[in-house]
């Protein structure tokens, strides 16, 4: 009987010390990259890849979360400390401008998931936040190369017959 209650007890105990770690004192490194030229993609791609160093050491299995506008994503781990973040918009939804990538790690993520059941604009304090600068899109000329050519050939056309009527008159 006494084995019975002991066993949960004792996994109790094991694995509320191996919870997950935080990182204390973050300190980060970035670097960004965007679509520029929205004529030939159907999706803008915003990229962002950091390196995250930490005062204490991190598991290697160091899971960290991200949101950017309200949309939750997760940061990949491309390397030892190395994380990337991606996500695409739409051409005509996506905005130029500063975009701020929140990072969380697990604690924080599971903080706000709690913090919006209740309240869906709730936030929590970040691990850290990365500024993504997006200077926009080119997205073609104003006006079109066949509309051009068209009210270009249509105004040679009407100068022509405006000067042989002269000249015939």
């Amino acid at each position: 009987m006494v084995t019975k209650f002991l066993i949960p007890i004792l996994a109790i105990t094991l694995f509320s010390g191996a919870k997950a770690q935080s990182c204390q004192n973050p300190q980060v490194e970035a670097t960004s990259f965007t679509s520029l030229d929205a004529t030939i993609v159907t999706q803008i791609a915003y990229i962002t890849e950091f390196t995250l160093k930490c005062d204490n050491p991190l598991p290697e299995n160091y899971a960290l979360y991200a949101e950017v506008e309200g949309k939750p994503l997760s940061a990949a781990r491309i390397g030892e400390n190395r994380y990337q973040v991606s996500w695409t918009e739409e051409p005509s939804t996506a905005r130029s401008g500063v975009h701020e990538v929140r990072i969380l790690d697990e604690e924080g993520w599971a903080s706000l998931r709690r913090a919006r059941r209740s309240d869906p604009n709730a936030n929590v304090a970040p691990l850290l936040a990365i500024q993504l600068q997006h200077p926009g899109s080119y997205s073609g000329p104003w006006v079109n190369s066949e509309v051009l050519a068209t009210v270009l050939s249509i105004l040679i056309a009407y100068i022509a017959l405006v000067q042989k009527s002269k000249i015939l008159a």
